[in-house]
């Protein structure tokens, strides 16, 4: 179970016991800020995609969306997001738990630029009912960021 693989991987910094798990869903950035009580910015979800020859991660704010031509200009092709059969192969998490812990190997993850707005943020934790809060500098730490890059448009 992918929540089980997070977890052992958060045991390293001996924060496995702050994952939080829901009786309802966190699937969505909805009902994820409803489960945890924030606003729906405060999600950090985590994206998929194809980029080139390797699967990337990208972790951006509840309230962002990823601008393609910032996409383009960044990483040389256009956004394609995985299938789910991609996902669950390549990342190691299924859809509604995608998150940067205790994904498979060669996966870069990027953190973008709309989640500096925020104190603390709710990232997922393999699973569709999941979800931990973290400092940003504690997600720069947890999450095995590549780099912080800006590919994102803030959704009013």
């Amino acid at each position: 179970m992918s929540i089980e693989k997070v977890k052992e991987y958060l045991k390293k910094w001996n924060i496995e016991d702050k994952v939080l798990e829901f009786d309802v869903s966190s699937a969505t950035v909805e009902l994820a800020a409803m489960a945890v009580g924030c606003k729906p910015q405060r999600i950090a979800k985590t994206l998929a995609f194809k980029a080139s020859d390797k699967s990337i991660l990208i972790v951006t704010a509840g309230d962002a969306k990823i601008d393609n031509p910032k996409y383009k200009d960044k990483f040389k092709t256009k956004a394609k997001m995985l299938s789910r059969d991609e996902l669950v192969e390549n990342v190691g998490h299924d859809i509604g738990g995608v998150c940067p812990f205790g994904i498979n190997d060669n996966i870069d993850v990027y953190l973008d630029e709309s989640l500096k707005r925020f104190d603390t943020v709710f990232p997922a934790c393999g699973s569709s009912n999941s979800a931990i809060e973290l400092t940003i500098e504690e997600l720069e730490r947890y999450s095995n960021y590549k780099e912080w890059i800006d590919v994102c448009i803030i959704n009013w």
